[in-house]
């Protein structure tokens, strides 16, 4: 089995804005902000296992605002090229064990101190992806607490084009986010369902633009076959994703300052 090599937003959900029930003013306890001095590949941002720990590694600040607000990267208007061509690592330390929503208050204030970071949200009428239920219904199922597990979403490649998603207690509007990063454009939650699921999604991606006939992908013959996401959505989930033009969030950066190594 393959597995994705850059763990790019592997984060617990995170809403636009930060939740009214967590306070605005966390911090972290100990953050650290250096240039990447190497030349990997690999690259991406996350909260570590535990709930106290945030790490990115490689990682543009482009990307760190993306993965705070749970954006792409045309939902950010605005700033300085660096934001998106230098990059950077980052260790980050809570005071205590705390929850994914809170851990990302506490990025949100980092790079707002660190950058001098100003903006606003506007909304924009834009080309997009709405997942909404089914006329058939939906055919997930609600996390038991029971169960226990965090939020989260475990993106597996099991051999080239086909991707399986495994969900734990994730919101649909994590779920949104998490197609949006694999998606030509944003997907925005319209199922109005609420709380966490569980649930297994497997699709095959379509070969890339301009394939060429006959060729190969990590030296295998390509396998298109399996459902595609918009009929493996529908078939597994009870849900449809369609495209379509609707309002979408945009971030607009009004000021950046690039943050001295500390």
């Amino acid at each position: 089995m393959h597995r994705t090599a850059v763990w790019i937003l592997l984060t617990a959900p995170l809403l636009a804005q930060a939740p009214s029930r967590i306070s605005p003013d966390l911090r972290f306890e100990v953050a650290s902000l250096k240039p990447n001095v190497g030349h990997e590949d690999n690259y991406g941002i996350r909260p570590a296992p535990g709930g106290q720990r945030y790490q990115a590694r490689n990682c543009p600040i482009k990307l760190m605002i993306q993965a705070a607000y749970q954006i792409k990267a045309e939902q950010i208007v605005g700033g300085p090229s660096w934001l998106e061509t230098d990059r950077w690592d980052m260790e980050a330390k809570a005071e205590k064990s705390s929850s994914v929503d809170e851990l990302h208050v506490m990025l949100m204030n980092m790079l707002v101190e660190r950058l001098q970071l100003k903006f606003h949200h506007e909304t924009k009428e834009m080309r997009m992806y709405g997942l909404t239920v089914d006329k058939g219904g939906a055919k997930i199922m609600a996390h038991q607490a029971a169960n226990g597990g965090e939020q989260w979403i475990e993106q597996t490649i099991t051999k080239p084009l086909h991707f399986r998603m495994k969900a734990t207690s994730s919101p649909m509007a994590y779920f949104a986010f998490r197609l949006s990063t694999l998606m030509d454009a944003p997907v925005v939650d319209l199922t109005n369902l609420k709380g966490g699921y569980d649930f297994t999604l497997e699709y095959t991606r379509e070969l890339p633009p301009n394939f060429p006939d006959g060729g190969k992908l990590n030296g295998e013959e390509p396998d298109t076959s399996g459902p595609t996401v918009f009929a493996a959505v529908k078939q597994q989930m009870g849900l449809e994703l369609k495209a379509q033009k609707g309002p979408v969030d945009v971030i607009v950066i009004d000021h950046a300052e690039k943050p001295t190594e500390n």
